[in-house]
């Protein structure tokens, strides 16, 4: 019969909760193991992507307690957030209600599939015990010099109605919702995570990240070398610092364009009489998306401000424009426009008939702005450019930097592309930002006495187009901490990257409530051994955690640099080649499998479908067959469990045995060492249990000579038994009822993990692979002895090679040992 999962399934997690398998101390003799999945949103319900990602987590997790490790791995909520505070105002509710009922049933999912959590680490990050000590490093970076408050365009979500932090902007929709995102003018919160970006661009401590994230946070991070040279205005003197990586070409700039979101813009227009016409135009670029706007193919478009700027090097008048291809988010949001040397500034320079200057040229033949229809952008000698004239322009970078740095006119620097983290929401479902506003003393940090601040429950949730928290007189009115008198609260709460930023470190001390957590438990178990999560938060999430960690670092509160040492970033799963999504019509309830087929199927499939790393195709017939599998496994053990419990495995080591019996025990103990391997070197959980789904195929293909042999039948048991002894990781349910029903009194994750027997791995007899001229052709078996003329010998005479070399000449042929034989023949 098939195997009876829902039973079975139901049995085995309460063995594992009353054992209380996954839960830990930092007092085990044990080397420690953290093992960290991101944590989920609180949204009510497991989709196919938690059970991909939790399932790889849990079996590396199994893995690692039967190799002898103190594994730690903890569960809990991001419960703050627009997800939340929208669906509470879809189902008319509230977000604590929703939440706290959405936790609940995840929690019994999560239990349904068996995955296993140390549940006494719980966190959930709405909780004012988590959220607390959010306010409290919020205070501390204050203390710092790392929190400070500016008006600021910036990006803004029409239908979300709040600020998105530049990395929370994908392709100018919001990565929630996907509304276009536009750009406002507000006072704003913001940390200054450019403090850390030299620390955040080395990667020394992170060899075992995928090189696709590293690169995508140094691209992020951006760091330009260059030159920030002071321009003065004509009229008023007042500095314009431009930032360029061409010093070089300084001579030959003939105006200079600032971003619409520079603060001097409004200044330079003030007594502008097209004033009205600039503002709209303002208006109308600020809006457009950031990546339409920097993009190369883009039109080019400006407007003239009516003031002019004097150039440094030569005290030549230069006009100031107002362009869309000049971004506040590089360098000063100031650029100076060479455009003989420029292809941006040559083709804005043509359409506003603007003048050009040659100060490099080309050394085989002279440029000529008559003739020129593209700007000149390669090697070449200086020109027109006072005593730098003759020097080759690559060099002269330096020279003219240095010259310029003397002279107080300008400055060598470094630049960044990442900007400072804005942290300010403008909803209600979040940490409140501890700050109070005192008409008298200013923004005053509310005491740490006083934390946390907690967010009120009676709030018009979804019925106010303004900030929630305005709509709570009580919560907004309050005492100034430092005078005494009338003072106000901020009303923004906490980008809930802020919440993600540290829970990692919570978990090692979730229930302290006189500290975020105990530095000694905290350093017990970070960093993370192994943490996973999406390539989409490359830019987000693990950039701000990489952060927070250097912070907290700084605080003395972990001793380590980086918050992980592994990071693995797992696929999605898809549908008919589409993410899985309800505006597709491609979902599939995790609970209607696992319903049918138990959590084990489920796990199997997720995990023998592609690597870890890879995205997953949902396929139904793929589900039945991981069904059948475990089904076959079932029914091997099942109908002989009674002959194989009377079975003594212990066995003469050297006895004389067939060739049959050598064969099945090789592929014993060659199976324990790939599924070891896969797991341990390459966390290729496809290839281990595919390993394991070939061995089956090897026991069933044996048949018993001699039942009185009991050699032979301790081989035979052995090669049974290492099945559900190597299948915990992945289908564990099944794995400890085999293991009991073969009469094991100790469950599998209280047993060592099996090891391979070097011995047994030597075999008689050699499969070579043919090819030729590199395809495969045929198979070869010979005597492990043979040398390589034998093998050639071999190859050649094999009948289904013959056709395909008779009247060709052999030019030559490659034996890899006990791999190939490759023939080039022509």
């Amino acid at each position: 019969m098939d195997y009876p999962f829902k039973s079975i399934e139901k049995k085995w997690q309460k063995i594992w909760e009353d054992k209380r398998i996954f839960y830990v101390s930092e007092s085990s003799e044990k080397p420690k193991y953290y093992i960290l999945s991101m944590f989920p949103y609180a949204s009510g319900v497991l989709h196919m992507g938690h059970i991909s990602n939790y399932s790889i987590s849990d079996a590396l997790v199994r893995y690692k307690i039967m190799n002898g490790y103190n594994v730690l791995q903890p569960m809990g909520y991001d419960a703050f957030g627009l997800p939340a505070e929208n669906y509470a105002i879809e189902n008319n509710s509230h977000p604590r209600i929703t939440t706290e009922n959405n936790a609940k049933i995840m929690d019994e999912q999560f239990k349904q599939v068996g995955f296993g959590y140390d549940w006494n680490r719980k966190i959930s990050t709405c909780e004012p015990e988590y959220y607390k000590w959010n306010q409290w490093f919020f205070l501390k970076m204050y203390e710092k010099g790392l929190v400070y408050r500016k008006k600021s365009y910036v990006n803004w979500c029409p239908d979300c109605r709040t600020v998105l932090a530049n990395e929370q902007v994908e392709d100018g929709k919001c990565w929630r919702c996907g509304t276009e995102v536009s750009q406002k003018e507000m006072e704003q919160w913001f940390i200054k995570i450019t403090n850390y970006a030299e620390e955040l661009l080395d990667q020394s401590q992170l060899q075992y990240w995928p090189e696709r994230v590293k690169i995508m946070q140094k691209n992020w991070i951006g760091k330009s070398y260059g030159t920030e040279i002071f321009f003065k205005m004509v009229d008023s003197g007042e500095r314009i610092d431009v930032f360029t990586t061409r010093a070089d070409t300084i001579f030959g700039c003939t105006y200079i364009v600032l971003a619409p979101e520079h603060p001097l813009v409004h200044k330079l227009i003030q007594n502008n009489s097209y004033k009205g016409k600039i503002e709209k135009f303002i208006h109308r670029v600020i809006n457009e998306s950031k990546i339409v706007r920097s993009a190369e193919d883009n039109v080019k478009e400006g407007i003239f401000t009516g003031q002019y700027a004097i150039n440094p090097v030569n005290n030549e008048n230069v006009p100031i424009y107002i362009a869309n291809y000049v971004l506040m988010e590089y360098g000063t949001g100031a650029i100076m426009a060479v455009p003989a040397h420029d292809q941006r500034d040559f083709e804005f320079a043509k359409k506003y008939n603007l003048p050009m200057k040659i100060v490099i040229q080309n050394k085989d033949r002279s440029l000529d702005l008559k003739t020129m229809t593209s700007a000149y952008v390669e090697e070449g000698v200086l020109v027109n450019s006072a005593q730098f004239d003759g020097m080759n322009n690559i060099k002269a970078i330096k020279s003219i930097s240095e010259w310029m740095e003397s002279e107080k006119i300008g400055k060598m620097t470094i630049s960044y592309r990442l900007r400072d983290w804005g942290i300010s929401r403008q909803r209600y479902w979040g940490t409140p930002i501890p700050i109070i506003r005192c008409p008298k003393c200013g923004d005053v940090p509310v005491p740490e006495k006083d934390l946390p601040v907690e967010l009120p429950f009676n709030v018009e949730v979804g019925k106010t187009r303004q900030n929630p928290l305005k709509s709570v007189p009580e919560f907004v009115h309050t005492t100034c901490p430092k005078c005494g008198g009338y003072a106000e609260r901020e009303t923004d709460t906490m980008d809930t990257f802020f919440d993600s930023s540290w829970y990692y470190v919570r978990y090692a001390d979730p229930h302290n409530h006189n500290m975020p957590f105990d530095s000694k438990k905290a350093n017990y178990w970070v960093p993370v051994d192994q943490y996973i999560g999406g390539i989409e938060h490359a830019t987000m999430h693990l950039l701000y955690v990489r952060f927070f960690h250097k912070f907290m670092r700084d605080l003395g509160m972990v001793n380590s640099d980086e918050p992980c040492i592994r990071l693995l970033t797992q696929g999605m799963v898809t549908k008919d080649g589409a993410k899985m999504s309800k505006s597709k019509g491609n979902v599939v309830d995790p609970q209607y499998i696992i319903d049918q087929y138990g959590a084990d199927t489920v796990r199997v499939f997720m995990l023998f479908s592609s690597p870890p790393d890879k995205d997953k195709e949902w396929k139904d017939e793929s589900v039945k067959g991981a069904s059948r599998f475990l089904n076959r496994v079932w029914r091997l053990i099942d109908e002989q469990k009674d002959f194989l419990k009377s079975v003594h495995q212990d066995y003469d080591k050297n006895a004389n045995i067939s060739s049959e019996l050598k064969k099945l025990r090789y592929s014993t103990h060659f199976t324990i060492k790939k599924v070891t391997e896969d797991i341990e070197e390459r966390m290729q959980f496809n290839t281990a249990i595919a390993a394991i789904m070939q061995h089956l195929n090897n026991i069933q293909s044996y048949y018993i000579i001699d039942e009185n042999d009991s050699t032979e039948i301790a081989i035979y048991k052995e090669a049974i038994e290492i099945i559900p002894y190597l299948l915990v990781p992945f289908a564990p349910h099944i794995s400890e009822e085999l293991w009991q029903m073969l009469g094991h009194k100790k469950i599998l994750l209280e047993t060592e993990w099996p090891k391979y027997e070097p011995e047994f791995l030597k075999t008689e007899e050699i499969t070579y692979v043919i090819q030729i001229n590199g395809k495969l052709r045929s198979k070869i078996t010979v005597s492990a002895d043979s040398d390589e003329d034998l093998v050639k010998e071999k190859a050649l005479a094999n009948y289904k090679i013959q056709k395909y070399i008779t009247g060709k000449e052999i030019i030559k042929i490659i034996v890899v040992p006990n791999k190939l034989v490759n023939i080039v023949s022509k």
